[in-house]
């Protein structure tokens, strides 16, 4: 088992932003398709072919590295997670197990809190099907790393953002939001910071420990909107009853807008011990 090396499985932006803070780390990167092989390649990783959908392929991952990240969403349209249960079998082959496991779920779990500060000990209460489907990929974890004397940390992160990763379009088509009044609460949390904050839980983390993957802002969905046109010069999306939003918005988008909850992150500062580039998405804006 190589000692210096991590195994990603869902490498995308999170993976690329984390192998570019450390080049000197070894990283393998699962690659479904020759596309995505060749852009863990220009990631600095080592693209291993692999499809979490397969498992028939999946025994070359066994002992690859003592360190594994996963990144991978469960499937759109299935009952539970069958990625993070073929992850996990293919990586007791051969009898050599990872020392540490890093998972990204999302603040999803906990549901609707109506506006409450959420602490990292509350029961989840998913409430669509994206969001039960990470529970059940935390629950496989859980039990995987237990049996196996694993170290496991979750990450359960809110909106990732970036540079590129902002509601520029939303904005622009003039999307309505919900007034303030009757708005939900958003969390945040910029790529650059769970990037390292993946890298700090690898050797931070406390065993089987759950972690708020998030900023210091406390916004409005409709507010963290007009913050980000105010920046870009562009008009205010209208503000419409939340009555009227269940009508007009996308059932995509109402499942963000029915969720209302504030993440605490006390327990991510105190233990991961990390230092938040962006603290909030005024200070990301600013550095544009």
């Amino acid at each position: 088992m190589k000692k210096h090396s991590l195994l990603i499985a869902g490498m995308g932006d999170i993976g690329g932003r984390l192998a570019e803070l450390h080049p000197r780390l070894r990283i393998f990167g699962l690659a479904r398709s020759d596309e995505s092989a060749e852009r863990i390649r220009r990631a600095g990783a080592t693209p291993v072919a692999a499809n979490l959908d397969e498992r028939a392929g999946l025994a070359r991952i066994a002992g690859l590295s003592s360190w594994v990240l996963h990144l991978a969403p469960p499937p759109g349209d299935s009952e539970g997670d069958p990625r993070t249960r073929n992850l996990l079998a293919a990586l007791v082959k051969r009898g050599s197990l990872p020392r540490r496991l890093v998972y990204i779920s999302t603040s999803g779990v906990y549901g609707n809190c109506n506006g409450e500060r959420v602490f990292e000990h509350r029961a989840t209460a998913a409430s669509n099907a994206r969001a039960k489907r990470r529970v059940d990929a935390e629950r496989q974890l859980r039990r995987f790393a237990v049996r196996n004397g694993i170290r496991l940390t979750i990450l359960r992160a809110p909106g990732i953002y970036a540079a590129d990763r902002l509601p520029l379009e939303r904005i622009r088509k003039q999307t309505p939001a919900v007034r303030s009044k009757e708005d939900s609460y958003t969390n945040h949390i910029h790529a650059d910071d769970l990037a390292n904050m993946v890298w700090l839980a690898l050797f931070r983390g406390k065993s089987n420990r759950v972690y708020h993957a998030v900023d210091d802002s406390v916004k409005k969905m409709g507010d963290y909107f007009d913050m980000v046109a105010d920046h870009f010069g562009l008009p205010h999306s209208p503000r419409i009853s939340r009555e009227e939003a269940q009508k007009v918005l996308s059932p995509a988008l109402l499942s963000f807008l029915n969720e209302s909850r504030i993440l605490d992150n006390t327990r991510m500062k105190k233990e991961l011990r990390i230092r938040l580039k962006y603290p909030d998405v005024a200070s990301c804006l600013k550095d544009l």
